[in-house]
């Protein structure tokens, strides 16, 4: 890298015993409705969650919900109930219930960011299903009520939001889904009572942060006639997650100047782990709030220094035997089935100390191990990248403190920074720059893009136009496309490049979710996410399409917020029994597929994916399975979170004194299955996530089948490359990371190997 185009700053900061608040920047005011359709908005917001009261002490009936006095008092009495010994005073619990989280700016404020990220045709389209609502006519079309939704007492709005649920109507289905998506993300985040009472905090205990590497970080400067930065490197790496590190810790080592660039930031161990909120805003693409375009599926993908591997949950296991025999046989990829891509499999593993010698299983982990051994069915501990500690921490969604795990900014990109790799954060990058050759070949000769300081405190907290922005030209021998299946077909496409297959092929792994609550505390937010997995399921069509029964994080905005609503006095009451939650996902390996394009206004990318009939018939049998492992392991309540199925709720007299001594077959159980499989999961309604994203660039054997071809080269071009989670063939099946990585070991190889037959 030349000399006089950077300079370096450091990002680190000391420990402390707890993490550093984290300054954002002001939240502008929103200007994409009119005051009608935020009135009707907030309206039903208070609707969902309302401020409930004891009917002797209801003071306006337009904004609180008035329960008779000895519901009310049984509603306490149910909450206090949920509670360990010790519980806060019953004052608290009726300010809980009374608490309107509508009236709370910070609620207000997340709603608004959410909103400001869904993209512009989704917006639009809810804004004039608001603008309706807020007229007489179009009250009674879509509410029965010859009145503007907003001006209706609120025991009338929460009617029709419990109407809307089972309305024959899809798109009433969707929008009440929607807004009550948003409405309990927001409250889940923001609410400092829900907080106190189940007594979670974002901060582990024994909370120690580590001291951190000490990344510096280039800065360009500009040049004389206060033109665009240029700086000069022999590999320039887009994206400092899985792919884009290790190839730089590869590269490096081998003794080429390698510069690794990213749109997001660094944040040291003392800012970790973040609240919700910020983690939400600081951590995530398009701020961890990204829909298909039918709303029927939700997406999260890192966005940060580090990537996924900054936010992931440390399972680490390999890529499956059939996966790859698919990919050789079906995609002419034989290297898959090569002594060399188990070689790059086990060389990533040992660089991150992948075991399971030092895992303590936490409850919901522990019931999938059992419950799956008292079915009959196959179940074994994930294998984490911790080095062979134990990493008991619950919190790595919103960054690991810790440094237990040790993958991008643990091992990779340090390692590449020790060999002499530079780094670049706040680089948004446009597009990649070519010079066409005098026998026509394409060749790819850098990136151009904008980059962003932090601000004068080394934060991010100042608005952008208070900060440092200048555009910046690389120029670079090899251009390695590392950003993930949602940002790397962007930047090819706006690059000029135009193969079919670019942004096509999207597998997500969708996965429908099960709930449950048991008589015990379960502190969900404590201990390994997912430490445990149950594979009996993962080939359902017998050509390897199924479902993996895993763990789901336990953050309480992760597992709450896509709960089916039923009422706002049953949302309050099942948040609060959350120290007694787990939650579990079937997550499918999906076959058929989607893709992603970039948003005609804001460029940022769009999601086209619904979960086809075939895979969620896979998605549901893997719901019937945890439903059946929850029952097995003694749950008090099963939720399937799909739409139009009530909870299944135990009673004492279905087995006796002994609980699971009927197995599974107790007839009130197996009717409950049975009306869970009637509701079915059909899409838009039904909700589905995903924290996969796959395919978007194809590997391939030649360009009419695929993107970039077996060393990850594209095609038809000279000099690019494309190593991450898009690059593969279909669906893996299992969490990417090590895929991911050795995948891209072996594409650094091969760059390696290239540039130095040139230099011989």
């Amino acid at each position: 890298m030349t000399g006089p185009d950077v300079a370096s700053t450091s990002s680190s900061m000391p420990s402390q015993a707890a993490p550093s608040a984290l300054q954002s920047p002001p939240l502008s005011e929103p200007s994409f409705w009119n005051e009608t359709q935020w009135a009707v908005l907030w309206s039903l917001m208070e609707a969902i969650l309302p401020s409930i009261r004891s009917e002797s002490d209801v003071s306006d009936e337009n904004s609180q919900v008035k329960l008779p006095d000895a519901e009310y008092s049984e509603a306490i009495r149910l909450a206090r109930a949920a509670m360990d010994a010790g519980a806060p005073p019953e004052d608290r619990f009726k300010d809980y219930l009374e608490f309107c989280p509508v009236q709370d700016a910070r609620f207000r404020a997340d709603v608004i960011q959410s909103l400001s990220m869904v993209s512009s045709t989704a917006r639009d389209a809810m804004g004039r299903a608001l603008s309706s609502l807020g007229t007489r006519l179009g009250g009674l079309l879509l509410t029965g009520y010859f009145a503007a939704v907003h001006h209706q007492p609120i025991h009338i709005r929460e009617a029709i939001l419990k109407a809307w649920t089972a309305s024959r109507l899809t798109s009433l289905r969707v929008l009440c889904k929607s807004l009550t998506t948003l409405a309990h993300k927001a409250s889940l985040v923001t609410n400092p009572l829900l907080r106190e009472l189940i007594d979670y905090t974002d901060t582990p205990e024994h909370h120690r942060p580590a001291e951190g590497f000490n990344f510096r970080f280039e800065q360009p400067h500009p040049a004389t006639d206060d033109g665009p930065a240029s700086v000069e490197t022999d590999i320039v790496i887009v994206g400092s997650g899985c792919g884009g590190a290790v190839c730089a810790k590869s590269l490096a080592e081998a003794g080429h100047r390698v510069l690794v660039v990213d749109k997001g930031y660094h944040f040291p161990p003392s800012q970790l782990p973040m609240s919700q909120e910020d983690g939400c805003r600081h951590l995530y693409e398009n701020g961890g709030f990204l829909t298909s375009d039918d709303s029927s599926l939700n997406l999260v993908a890192g966005a940060c220094w580090g990537g996924g591997g900054t936010v992931n949950w440390s399972v680490a296991l390999q890529t499956q035997g059939f996966v790859r025999e698919e990919w050789a046989r079906e995609h002419g990829l034989p290297f898959f089935t090569s002594a060399q891509f188990q070689a790059s499999l086990d060389k990533v593993c040992a660089q991150m100390g992948v075991g399971t010698d030092a895992i303590r299983h936490n409850h919901r982990n522990r019931v999938l191990l059992e419950g799956s051994r008292k079915l009959g069915w196959h179940a074994a501990a994930a294998p984490q990248n911790t080095g062979g500690e134990e990493h008991y921490c619950g919190r790595c969604h919103l960054g690991c403190a810790s440094e237990a795990k040790k993958g991008t900014v643990v091992r990779w990109l340090p390692a590449a920074a020790g060999a002499g790799a530079k780094f670049m954060e706040g680089l948004e990058v446009d597009k990649i720059t070519f010079d066409d050759e005098t026998d026509g070949t394409k060749r790819a000769t850098g990136v151009v893009g904008r980059w962003v300081s932090r601000d004068a405190d080394g934060g991010l907290a100042w608005p952008e136009d208070q900060r440092v922005v200048r555009d910046v030209v690389i120029k670079a021998k090899r251009v390695i496309v590392a950003g993930g299946a949602l940002c790397s077909p962007l930047l090819l496409l706006r690059s000029g490049l135009t193969n079919r297959h670019i942004g096509q092929n999207l597998r997500v792994h969708p996965c429908n979710m099960v709930g449950a609550y048991w008589k015990e505390p379960t502190i969900p937010w404590e201990g390994g996410i997912i430490t445990s997995y149950c594979s009996s399921f993962e080939n359902l069509d017998n050509s390897g399409h199924g479902v993996k029964l895993e763990p789901v994080c336990g953050m309480p905005y992760v597992s709450l917020a896509n709960m089916p609503w039923r009422g706002g006095l049953e949302s309050k009451l099942s948040s609060l029994k959350f120290r007694h939650f787990g939650g579990f996902i079937s997550l499918t390996r999906d076959r058929d597929s989607g893709s992603v394009y970039p948003d005609e206004v804001t460029g940022r990318p769009r999601v086209a994916y619904t979960t086809s009939a075939f895979d969620r018939a896979h998605t549901l049998e893997g719901v019937i399975a945890l439903a059946k492992i929850c029952y097995i392991e003694s749950a008090v309540e099963i939720h399937a979170l799909l739409p139009g199925v009530q909870p299944f709720v135990r009673e004492e007299a279905d087995e006796g004194d002994e609980p699971g001594l009927d197995g599974i077959n107790n007839p009130r159980f197996t009717a409950w299955l049975d009306s869970v499989r009637r509701a079915g999961n059909l899409p838009p309604a039904a909700a589905f996530s995903s924290a996969h994203q796959m395919g978007t660039c194809r590997m391939a054997a030649n360009e009419d089948e695929g993107v970039v071809d077996s060393r990850g080269r594209v095609f038809g071009v000279e000099g690019l490359y494309v190593a991450d989670s898009s690059v593969f063939p279909s669906a893996t099946g299992v969490n990417p990371m090590v895929t991911v990585m050795a995948i891209a070991d072996w594409i650094a190889a091969g760059i390696a190997e290239d540039l130095s037959a040139l230099s011989t």
